[in-house]
């Protein structure tokens, strides 16, 4: 039996990694470029986001990405990168699914908290399974396509934040199914202690 408490627990980590997901989608920190002139010592940066390209030699530093020129010779890349940001969008929509069913499933009483694991859970997977495969379709670019066969190109931060969303999604679907087998049931009543009982 899932108790009130594994919920709560379960819904806090929940949050937090609906925090980290957007974190990733809205930060241009998927893949970066950094490199260091020998002669001036001055270092360029370029960050690759879902929706955005920030570079240190553009003015203003960022644009949207991709763009018509990213797209005009590699229609392959541009449709995979915009692919990946649609299922990473998607995962966002699925994670509202789940607070909304948290919040049913926790307001709703015993039989709820009883049964309502397999629909949480259910949704969990879900969003693990969209934010593994947009994340790697990033991976997957950032393997095989030649803009990044130059060193010093490197999968970032807000990617490292995708795999630990979706990673602590697929744990708390884990986490909840176990709770509900392991567990005894929750009473209904509490007993109250007698007063006469010396």
């Amino acid at each position: 039996m899932t108790r009130p408490i594994v919920y709560n627990i379960a819904l806090g980590v929940f949050l937090c990694t609906t925090v980290m997901t957007i974190t990733s989608i809205v930060t241009p920190n998927w893949i970066t470029y950094q490199v260091t002139a020998d002669n001036t010592g001055k270092t360029f940066t370029k960050s690759l986001g879902l929706h955005q390209s920030c570079s240190s030699m553009d003015d203003p530093s960022c644009r949207s990405f991709p763009d018509d020129d990213d797209c005009r010779d590699d229609q392959f890349f541009c449709s995979m990168w915009r692919s990946s940001g649609f299922l990473l969008s998607f995962a966002t929509i699925v994670e509202l699914a789940t607070l909304i069913t948290f919040l049913v499933v926790m307001l709703g009483g015993k039989y709820k908290r009883e049964t309502g694991w397999k629909l949480i859970g259910s949704f969990l997977v879900a969003d693990a399974v969209i934010e593994f495969a947009g994340m790697g379709i990033v991976a997957y670019l950032f393997d095989t396509d030649d803009q990044f066969a130059i060193p010093g190109w490197q999968l970032s931060w807000s990617w490292i934040l995708c795999v630990v969303s979706a990673s602590a999604s697929v744990l708390l679907a884990g986490t909840l199914a176990l709770s509900a087998y392991l567990l005894p049931s929750e009473d209904d009543y509490e007993y109250l202690e007698d007063p006469l009982d010396c």
